[in-house]
């Protein structure tokens, strides 16, 4: 079976600029050790000044898998900004209410929160309680119109085949989109999840029954549907960006991943979330920052398809750019997992 072994070094080195040959040396016996068939790529550079200290096949393009969330985190954090937050909001198209009455509907838009949970949607209803409000005329409904309907990664990804399987990647997000339940088994309580199939019409639902539970009146129904120009704004939960990217880049999480790709497609587009100009925005962004990105195709922000392909190249020039911008190297180096430490990496390569 033909093995795939992707290597990334990337040294900061500030008083040597040549590799001893010692260590040169290792480095070559391990590579000549690998069995035939075998695709791999390393690369040392200085990124002071740029010198190549080490290169074997930096060209040659890669199924990356998490390696891809580097390029997703990197895009999001330029193209939104360290300060960017990711919202679930409720608004309502009745922005003149008084006496606690809503002559109108309530709308429960998703901005592709992750984090959104119970404790989240407890704590808006506690603050449309605060607000005074006593009696909604309208419907409940779940707007999900951020993100485009293909909440499957498959439905997106031509001809894609991976078996790995996610929640929806939809707007509307509540707790990752996943119902837990409890059964016996065997004398042992288990766990068991399943996928939420319409979460904008689960949570418009939940929100209905939850508001109320808490004494306030709801005279229609709930559906899903599109939040209109003119509303007020009545409660939010957000997380940082910076959060998400820590969560993406040490714990690798897919979901989150995915959710912040479609994110990036929305507003390099204007235009609802999908997974086509989210792609179309990192290879914009790896042209127009001169970011080496030859033979290299990202469809998706997580890496599990097997479509995607990076070279070390690519990675390399990636990092080197992001070294040397002082506005986003600290951010985005703390984001990354450390190899023995933390992450997904705290127990591999342990005596490095």
């Amino acid at each position: 079976m033909k093995r795939l072994i992707f290597i990334l070094i990337f040294f900061v080195i500030n008083s040597i600029s040549i590799l001893s040959q010692q260590l040169i040396g290792k480095i070559d016996t391990i590579l000549n050790s690998l069995p035939v068939g075998t695709s791999y790529g390393i690369l040392i550079i200085n990124p002071l000044t740029s010198d190549t200290l080490y290169a074997r096949n930096i060209s040659q393009s890669l199924i990356p898998a998490s390696n891809t969330k580097l390029f997703t985190s990197a895009v999001a954090l330029k193209l939104l900004g360290l300060n960017y937050e990711v919202s679930t909001k409720i608004f309502t198209d009745n922005p003149n209410f008084s006496d606690g009455f809503i002559d109108g509907n309530l709308y429960i838009k998703g901005y592709g929160n992750p984090a959104f949970s119970d404790r989240d949607l407890d704590n808006m209803i506690r603050t449309i309680k605060d607000l005074g409000i006593t009696r909604i005329s309208g419907k409940v409904i779940g707007d999900d119109s951020f993100f485009d309907s293909n909440y499957r990664r498959e439905d997106s990804i031509e001809d894609e085949k991976s078996s790995v399987k996610l929640p929806p990647i939809s707007a509307v997000i509540f707790n990752r989109n996943q119902i837990i339940t409890q059964r016996k088994y065997k004398n042992r309580i288990r766990n068991y999840s399943s996928y939420i199939p319409n979460p904008p019409l689960y949570v418009a639902e939940l929100l209905r029954k939850k508001l109320i539970e808490n004494g306030v009146r709801v005279d229609d129904r709930f559906e899903t549907g599109i939040t209109p120009n003119s509303k007020l704004e009545l409660a939010s939960a957000s997380i940082k960006l910076m959060d998400m990217v820590n969560v993406i880049n040490k714990n690798s999480n897919n979901f989150y991943a995915e959710c912040l790709f479609k994110i990036i497609g929305a507003a390099a587009s204007g235009v609802e979330g999908n997974a086509f100009s989210a792609s179309q925005a990192i290879h914009r962004f790896l042209k127009e920052n001169d970011i080496y990105s030859t033979g290299t195709n990202i469809v998706d922000g997580s890496g599990i398809s097997r479509f995607n392909r990076i070279s070390v190249a690519s990675i390399v020039s990636l990092l080197e750019k992001f070294y040397l911008d002082m506005r986003f190297y600290e951010a985005y180096y703390n984001s990354l997992s450390i190899a023995g430490i933390d992450g997904t990496l705290g127990s591999r390569m342990n005596r490095s």
